[in-house]
């Protein structure tokens, strides 16, 4: 078949491979100048099974009203006058009960332990290098009472295969020596020595090349704005995708099957479909700094629980990113949000990086309530959904991109994970 894929991310380009793998004559439309220019950019770096606690938890409310009107608060919702992010946030709230919880865990964590052996599959295969690191990840709580509560979740992990594994303040400064002169605040921690880092952003970059050499056609600069139907029922099908094309012309492209993947952008486009999708974009920032002193900058990967920020190693750079910002779609900075990652970093390693000109950046994740994302068929028979992965979008990226290709390809992926069939 000849296959549109809309979006050139991490998980558009996984899309890509894997359906050109399967002998699919492929085409990637991205309104960027290349791949990897939004979302996928500058994250955290983490390839995290074991985030599969979701952001909707029991302790969430109680937590939204603590950070209302704190600007640098790690996460911060700014009513908006905007029916969907209301509506997102009545979900969310849904979502907040220990059984779901429980099941949006099971569902996270099966789909990102597929993802992360077939990236591995996939990094053997191509080559690639992207400042990856086998080193696990480190989780460290500087709160009791969050360590405390941090035990459901990690015992559930384990539980379904995860490695998760909670530790004592002295073994999270074994692990990693960069936090000793953090050992006097630090209370426990966790660790999963399955887990990785990497640059996302260079991984997506590689695949992109090597799946362009491979017959993939990539047509940047070209921004969809409509998809067309025809057809109703079981005979209801998308006839052509309508962009404005790298001239500034209005084209009509066709293709046999359609693959959405644009992240927080896929609402809009959906919904004139009757396809109504819950994801709403929560903004999220990074800061990477030169590290000049590289004994004192961390080389495992972590987590700051406290300050939900993600902590890699990517060369000679370090990466901090987190925070989520339920604000509309601007990725404006804010400047209390940025200089809060600086002066936490900061803290955490004095002496190992150079602190006087950052590189900020925000970025917006496509967040279902549930954090899982929608992946599968639509009402519209050749037309298939890869999006809503959130914070998780490189974890599940590799995994996401194979799983769409098997279902187009008339086969379920073997995962226990509920794939979407709107």
């Amino acid at each position: 078949m000849k296959i549109m894929v809309l979006g050139a991310g991490i998980i558009g380009t996984s899309s890509a491979w894997f359906l050109n793998k399967a002998g699919h004559d492929v085409c990637v439309i991205e309104r960027q100048p290349g791949v990897a220019q939004e979302t996928s950019f500058a994250n955290g770096g983490q390839i995290a099974v074991s985030h599969a606690e979701p952001w909707a938890n029991p302790h969430a409310p109680f937590k939204l009203l603590k950070y209302l009107g704190k600007d640098d608060a790690p996460l911060l919702f700014r009513p908006r006058a905007e029916l969907q992010q209301w509506l997102w946030g009545l979900s969310f709230l849904r979502e907040c009960s220990r059984k779901r919880t429980d099941e949006n865990i099971r569902q996270i964590l099966a789909l990102s332990e597929y993802s992360r052996k077939t990236l591995l599959a996939v990094r053997k295969e191509t080559g690639l290098s992207y400042d990856n690191l086998s080193k696990g990840i480190l989780h460290f709580y500087t709160n009791q009472q969050e360590f405390e509560r941090s035990l459901h979740a990690a015992k559930l992990m384990r539980e379904l295969g995860c490695p998760r594994n909670t530790i004592n303040a002295d073994e999270v400064v074994k692990k990693e020596p960069a936090l000793s002169s953090m050992r006097h605040k630090i209370v426990g921690g966790d660790y999963t020595e399955t887990d990785e880092s990497g640059d996302a952003h260079k991984f997506t970059c590689g695949l992109a090349q090597q799946t362009a050499a491979a017959g993939v056609a990539f047509r940047f600069n070209t921004s969809v704005t409509r998809l067309l139907s025809e057809g109703s029922g079981a005979c209801a099908k998308i006839i052509g995708v309508e962009v404005i094309d790298e001239t500034g012309q209005y084209k009509i492209l066709h293709a046999d099957a359609y693959v959405v993947a644009i992240a927080s952008f896929a609402p809009q486009l959906l919904r004139p479909l009757g396809i109504n999708l819950m994801i709403y974009p929560g903004k999220g920032y990074s800061a990477t700094y030169p590290i000049v002193k590289p004994d004192q900058a961390p080389c495992v990967s972590l987590t700051d629980d406290g300050y939900k920020l993600v902590i890699s190693r990517l060369g000679e750079r370090l990466r901090v990113a987190g925070t989520c910002e339920i604000n509309g779609y601007s990725r404006e900075l804010n400047t209390a949000r940025c200089l809060a990652i600086t002066r936490r970093t900061r803290e955490l390693f004095p002496d190992a990086c150079c602190y006087e000109n950052p590189i900020y950046w925000s970025g917006l994740r496509p967040l279902t309530p549930s954090n899982r994302p929608y992946i599968g068929k639509t009402k519209f028979h050749n037309l298939y959904l890869n999006v809503g992965h959130g914070s998780l979008g490189w974890t599940m990226g590799a995994g996401s991109g194979r799983a769409i290709s098997e279902i187009i390809g008339g086969s379920m992926p073997e995962v226990a994970f509920k794939f979407s069939g709107l």
